[in-house]
């Protein structure tokens, strides 16, 4: 069996690591193809080495871009590689240029293809992100579900065939990568940082990056926080500040750092007090090391842990801001989006398939 993965941000290669390994298992080939959308030092060699993952087959290298033009060289890129390589399945996961890209490209060629984190809605279709998780699920053949709630989405837009909850792929990525991180990872003591004495941030949606002032008015805010907070400066935040001026003059409270490696990364946010976040899957992390989180969005596709009250939708909001990191965390911790053996679930459907 021969499978061609399709990837284009560094999220994706870390929840590919399960599966790749699960895949290997089963003596299936998969061919990874990179599709270059993100660039950034983040994603060298480095950074493969690092986590032990497998160097990238194909480098599309589409660069940056609209929106539109990006998806469109994803598109005719991958199409290239995927007639060449005549895959049993084709692999997207997730919600980026590169999964729609990737998708319509299999989908055009009437390869199957099989969506990873299928079922996800946010419900607001002017994320980019909405766009291409609906219209990849509408193009795909097996959809893998992380929850329950993922599967119910699907069904109420008619879609039923091909669909399995199958847990998130993720748990078993972050198990193992967290456990590599707590021995290897000197982060705490590079920064100056006392575990649970600090806040970790992440700010990088282009919905908060696109609106300069309304970036500055949020990163004020978590400098006024009583807990100082530590924010990896994500290459598209820092180029927008760059762009308009500079970074703000802030009194000491929010502490910009260069992007940090995963491993790094892990370890910053275990050992935080709280998360303040405008990402996705950073949510679920938090979720998963039993880090609160609060999410400098009005809505999020991983409505489970806002049900378990883990999680706060506070929009950029500083009141709200502040009521969130105040309150105090849920006695309970459920456990969400599976067991941990997604990829193994993922893999056997695949190989039965075939």
């Amino acid at each position: 069996m021969k499978i061609v993965t399709i990837l284009g941000a560094r999220p994706q290669f870390i929840k590919s690591w399960s599966v790749s390994h699960a895949l290997r298992n089963a003596g299936a080939a998969e061919v990874l193809v990179h599709t270059g959308q993100h660039y950034d030092p983040s994603l060298s060699g480095r950074f493969f080495a690092e986590l032990g993952l497998a160097e990238p087959a194909y480098n599309l290298e589409v660069g940056s871009g609209p929106q539109g033009q990006q998806t469109g060289r994803i598109l005719e890129a991958a199409e290239r590689v995927l007639l060449a390589e005549r895959p049993d399945w084709v692999l997207v996961y997730g919600d980026t240029n590169s999964t729609l890209g990737g998708a319509l490209a299999a989908a055009k060629l009437h390869l199957r293809l099989a969506h990873i984190e299928a079922g996800l809605r946010s419900f607001n279709r002017r994320m980019p992100e909405e766009i291409n998780r609906v219209l990849t699920d509408h193009v795909s053949a097996r959809l893998f579900c992380p929850s329950a709630a993922a599967a119910h989405n699907l069904a109420r837009e008619g879609i039923a065939e091909g669909v399995e909850i199958v847990g998130d792929v993720m748990h078993a990525s972050l198990q193992h990568f967290v456990a590599q991180a707590r021995t290897s990872s000197t982060v705490l003591d590079r920064l100056g940082l006392a575990p649970q004495q600090y806040h970790a941030a992440t700010l990088h949606r282009a919905e908060l990056t696109g609106d300069p002032e309304r970036l500055r008015a949020v990163l004020e805010v978590l400098d006024a926080l009583e807990l100082p907070v530590v924010l990896p400066l994500h290459p598209r935040t820092n180029a927008t500040l760059e762009r308009t001026g500079g970074r703000p003059r802030l009194r000491g409270g929010l502490r910009l750092v260069e992007p940090l490696g995963y491993l790094d990364f892990l370890r910053l946010v275990e050992g935080a007090c709280r998360v303040l976040t405008d990402s996705g899957g950073l949510q679920k992390e938090a979720y998963w090391l039993g880090r609160p989180c609060v999410t400098l969005r009005s809505e999020t596709e991983w409505t489970e842990t806002v049900a378990a009250g883990w999680n706060t939708l506070v929009g950029t909001d500083p009141q709200q801001i502040r009521a969130a990191l105040a309150a105090p965390p849920p006695a309970l911790h459920p456990e969400l989006y599976g067991d941990a053996h997604a990829a193994e679930r993922i893999v056997a459907t695949l190989v039965k398939c075939v």
